[in-house]
């Protein structure tokens, strides 16, 4: 973000556990995948704690484009509560592929 990445927290209030369940299956679709998203089995435990703490989302993408990552509020936008993400492949035809070279990055 010091580097001028764009990020946008979107309005509304969602239970940490709810988001637990939505990307709990986007780990199991990426794994099937042979794609590694860092920080993102970290998050859903936290979030699975939070329970029904209300969070907003966000989402930063790097200047270039390529790394990316989803970042969980608490209600007022003031404290990450967890945070995941990594290097978005080049082609969908790489992101398709076991081997496409997705690199993870940490928040």
């Amino acid at each position: 973000m010091i580097a001028g990445a764009d990020f946008v927290v979107w309005d509304g209030l969602v239970p940490a556990n709810r988001h637990a369940g939505v990307f709990r299956g986007r780990m199991r679709h990426s794994l099937k995948r042979g794609h590694t998203i860092d920080g993102l089995a970290d998050s859903v435990d936290i979030l699975l704690r939070a329970g029904e703490e209300p969070l907003r989302t966000g989402s930063i993408d790097a200047v270039d484009r390529s790394p990316w990552f989803t970042i969980f509020l608490n209600s007022t936008a003031t404290v990450v509560v967890a945070c995941c993400g990594g290097r978005r492949p080049t082609t969908m035809e790489s992101a398709d592929t076991p081997d496409s070279g997705v690199q993870p990055r940490s928040c």
